[in-house]
């Protein structure tokens, strides 16, 4: 019998967490591994704290001002041409460079002649309105506070260097946002879009427009375009799992868990970081199928390495493994021992000492102390609009095959929510996100003229952005429509495929190449439709 040759993976990413946030805290659509090669200088805005003064959920309301950076290229820009905000998402400003540089915005701008800026979220990156988040500090972290930001910003920018007034709506101003900052892109154009609006059009790429407490269905395109043998190998061993925890016999339980070397751990913890590989919920310190690419400088082939392992012809001892549960489910478990040596190989060395697996350091995220400091960070902001807002508690299916073990439901995430949030003075958290607030701008069906939707069919967020298989097959059915409401589902790709690039749209693969082109076509539409309304730009 051949030894099991372990595949080296990836997991440099691990190098870029923050420091003090252990590995667990990389929230799930955060994204670090956007690089460029050029860099921009941050320049400094006066937003508002409080664009609601009568709304009575940001009392006591506040006149004050935060300073918001935003980064600009001017490289491309012609007089006349047309402005591009890149949405900063869930992430600092640093960190989307690469879409001025040779993504989609470096795209644009060289078609149209435009200039291409980042705005940076407030409360990410450097753009936070106070020195700490407590729960009263963070009630101006809201969807249309946000979306706001970017009304009041394209009203009032400056670009120092820049001969010229480029506000809107004197100037045309076309967002583009993936993944949330998608959705708030969307958002964006229909609260301020319009003929008669401030933003001319907007490109939300897997736009993340819709809102519910739980997503299973994070899993599904893993389950239907992954290996299967690797699929089917990990939908049993999960389902074993599961059989173990629900005979409720700790010493069990506890041996079980020490097959992958995490015998200390609570177990939806345990639950959680063996789901590493796949994407644990809301957190992971490896790259998943969401890190995969089209674009070599960004792509990881982790799952896929990971994938091959689990396969991969066994050695004895992880075949001894494979029915160390067969005394009690009564039949072995085949590739559990891969499965294990895996985890214990690549993920286990991750931790800086074998002491710390059970603390918030590595793999445990049972310390409430720890979820409640204030300290101002991305994932805490993240975290913040999931408990608040948008949910999506990546939790295992009620029925049919999971990848996930069924110990990690809403309750787990939700915890988190409890810990992290206590009420203040001013403010507090639901008990639940309340997706109302956030599916009041049309969940799946966000309509606003000059939006387009761009989705991957592969894509693990898929199932909550325009193209969802909770509704019927998108048609466009004239040339009309195909302008004012275009929409795009790209055959084969991921997560905001259509963002990234290589300062060469016909070198590029067949399927994003035509999206690129596409794009190229709706943006120009829009720019002469501007021109023939008002007559002042140049193409």
């Amino acid at each position: 019998m051949k030894s099991i040759t372990l595949v080296t993976s990836c997991f440099a990413v691990a190098a870029a967490l923050a420091p003090g946030h252990g590995l667990l805290h990389r929230s799930k659509r955060l994204e670090p591994r956007q690089t460029a090669r050029r860099t921009y200088a941050p320049h400094y805005f006066a937003q508002k704290i409080d664009h609601f003064p009568n709304a009575t959920q940001y009392e006591p309301h506040t006149d004050a001002t935060f300073t918001q950076r935003y980064f600009f290229d001017n490289s491309y820009y012609k007089p006349g041409g047309p402005v591009y905000l890149y949405i900063g998402g869930e992430t600092s400003g640093e960190n989307r460079f690469s879409n001025l540089d040779t993504g989609i915005i470096q795209i644009l701008m060289e078609a149209t002649n435009g200039l291409g800026v980042i705005l940076e979220n407030r409360y990410y990156g450097k753009s936070f309105p106070f020195n700490t988040s407590t729960t009263d500090e963070l009630r101006f972290l809201t969807t249309e506070q946000t979306i706001a930001d970017n009304a009041y910003f394209a009203q009032h920018a400056t670009f120092p260097g820049v001969n010229a007034t480029l506000t809107a709506p004197s100037t045309p101003w076309i967002l583009y946002g993936g993944s949330l900052a998608g959705a708030q892109t969307a958002f964006s154009l229909k609260v301020y879009g319009g003929d008669s609006g401030i933003l001319w059009g907007g490109i939300a790429s897997s736009g993340t427009t819709k809102a519910k407490l739980t997503y299973p269905e994070w899993y599904q395109p893993i389950q239907k375009y992954g290996p299967q043998d690797c699929i089917g190998s990990l939908h049993a061993i999960i389902d074993d799992i599961d059989a173990i925890f629900a005979t409720q016999n700790r010493t069990l339980i506890t041996q079980m868990k020490d097959i992958f070397g995490l015998a200390d751990l609570d177990d939806r913890d345990f639950a959680m970081t063996i789901a590493f590989p796949l994407g644990g919920p809301m957190n992971y310190p490896t790259n998943t199928w969401q890190e995969l690419n089209w674009n070599p400088s960004y792509n990881s082939d982790d799952f896929f390495l990971f994938c091959s392992n689990v396969t991969s012809p066994a050695s004895p001892s992880s075949l001894a493994i494979d029915t160390a549960l067969t005394p009690y489910t009564h039949h072995p478990t085949p590739n559990l021992g891969n499965y294990a040596t895996y985890i214990r190989t690549y993920l286990l060395p991750l931790c800086p000492s074998p002491s710390l697996l059970n603390t918030t350091t590595c793999f445990s995220t049972q310390n409430a102390t720890f979820y409640a400091l204030p300290t101002n960070s991305a994932s805490r902001s993240y975290l913040y609009s999931t408990c608040t807002e948008s949910g999506l508690y990546q939790a295992a299916p009620e029925t049919g095959p999971s990848l996930l073990s069924r110990v990690l439901d809403a309750s787990y995430t939700q915890q988190w929510c409890t810990w992290a949030f206590p009420s203040g003075s001013h403010s507090s958290i639901p008990s639940a996100p309340d997706t109302e607030t956030y599916n009041r701008y049309g969940g799946y069906d966000v309509l606003a003229d000059r939006l387009a939707r761009v989705d991957g069919d592969q894509d693990v967020w898929n199932q909550i952005c325009y193209h969802t298989d909770e509704r019927a097959a998108r048609q466009t059915l004239d040339s009309q429509e195909a302008y004012r409401n275009p929409q795009l589902l790209i055959t084969g790709a991921g997560h905001h495929w259509d963002s990234y690039g290589i300062r060469d749209v016909d070198a590029e693969p067949l399927f994003i190449r035509e999206a690129h082109r596409w794009e190229i076509r709706i943006v120009r539409a829009w720019l002469e439709e501007w021109k023939q309304k008002y007559g002042n730009v140049t193409m």
